[in-house]
């Protein structure tokens, strides 16, 4: 196994001595898209002993440019990202601990899984999904890399609890906030740059070479080929939520409302259901074919083109609405179909 990672233990930063620490290494990397997949390979690749993987989406042919673990094939069966990632990282490295969470993430995941991590992966597509692990990150002291592609440009840096601004405090000095792949698409260099970026940074803070690590916010354009690094000493803000002098970390405050959402990159909400209601794939496939609905149903969900859109029911209740953004409309569409 030592003849595996020869080459990084030759590498004279991470040594034996950092190769140890990142084969004893937890992270979470919350998203298995473009980033999250790309991330997930690096740090298997690096020897990371365990990982724990959420991604609520399924494989998509539109994903097939820049989602490097995803087949056609996957697209096709409409595989779930995080099924289709484990099949190929186990492939990777067969003594691989890994945990694989189809899932949305909300508070009670995300403090569960931080409270078993030595470092969070940001491979996420939305500010509210970033604010709610930022709060984890200061509340339990867990370090987390940030990283945001879009376009030709990305944005990375890692956030360490205790050293200087947190995430909330940076929200508005961030680039690109206002745009996505929805809006301006993105092309697959920029995810593997913005990717490298961020595992280059986690080996730093697993390896022991905290000192290495970025002190800056570092923003690229590929295509019109700039760069540039944002300091931060100065942004601190004293009243911030998450990490001012009275911290009531909102984000996890929130655990409930965050049953709606536009997904980035698609004409498509999520819909999550009522927490203390239980709807199963059998009452879904039921409510369908009621209806009169064309129904394909697997392991993972049933699909079903209903009321004039395609939707897609996962087991824990959780609907994806394709052709709309119109989050009132998905609910509407959703009690239409369950009550």
């Amino acid at each position: 196994m030592e003849q595996r990672y020869s080459r990084q233990i030759l590498f004279n930063p991470i040594g034996a001595e950092g190769q140890a620490s990142i084969q004893q290494a937890v992270i979470t990397i919350i998203g298995c898209g473009a980033l999250g997949s790309a991330i997930a390979e690096s740090m298997v690749r690096a020897g990371a002993g365990e990982i724990h993987l959420v991604d609520r989406d399924y494989v998509e042919f539109s994903n097939l440019q820049r989602q490097q673990l995803f087949t056609e094939e996957d697209a096709q069966a409409m595989t779930p990202k995080v099924v289709a990632a484990e099949k190929r990282l186990k492939a990777i490295r067969k003594d691989l601990q890994l945990h694989t969470y189809l899932e949305n993430l909300d508070a009670a995941l995300m403090e569960t899984l931080i409270k078993k991590s030595t470092l969070v992966m940001d491979a996420t597509d939305n500010f509210e999904t970033r604010l709610l692990i930022n709060d984890a990150s200061v509340k339990y002291g867990v370090p987390w890399i940030y990283g945001a592609c879009v376009g030709s440009s990305g944005a990375v840096f890692p956030f360490v609890p205790g050293e200087g601004s947190c995430f909330r405090c940076l929200v508005p000095v961030l680039p690109a906030v206002n745009e996505t792949c929805d809006t301006v698409g993105i092309i697959s260099p920029a995810v593997q740059v913005t990717a490298a970026l961020q595992c280059a940074e986690a080996m730093k803070w697993l390896s022991g070479n905290k000192q290495a690590m970025r002190k800056k916010v570092h923003y690229f354009n590929l295509w019109d080929n700039t760069q540039y690094d944002i300091g931060i000493v100065r942004i601190k803000n004293p009243t911030c939520e998450t990490c001012g002098e009275n911290p009531k970390f909102p984000s996890l405050a929130r655990n409930s409302e965050g049953l709606y959402a536009v997904l980035c990159g698609r004409e498509a909400v999520q819909i999550l259901p009522d927490p203390e209601r239980s709807i199963s794939l059998d009452d879904a496939e039921f409510a369908a074919r009621r209806m009169g609905a064309e129904v394909k149903r697997t392991p993972y969900f049933v699909q079903m083109q209903a009321l004039g859109f395609r939707m897609v029911f996962f087991g824990n209740g959780r609907m994806i609405i394709h052709g709309i953004r119109n989050i009132a409309e998905g609910r509407k569409i959703y009690h239409q179909l369950f009550g």
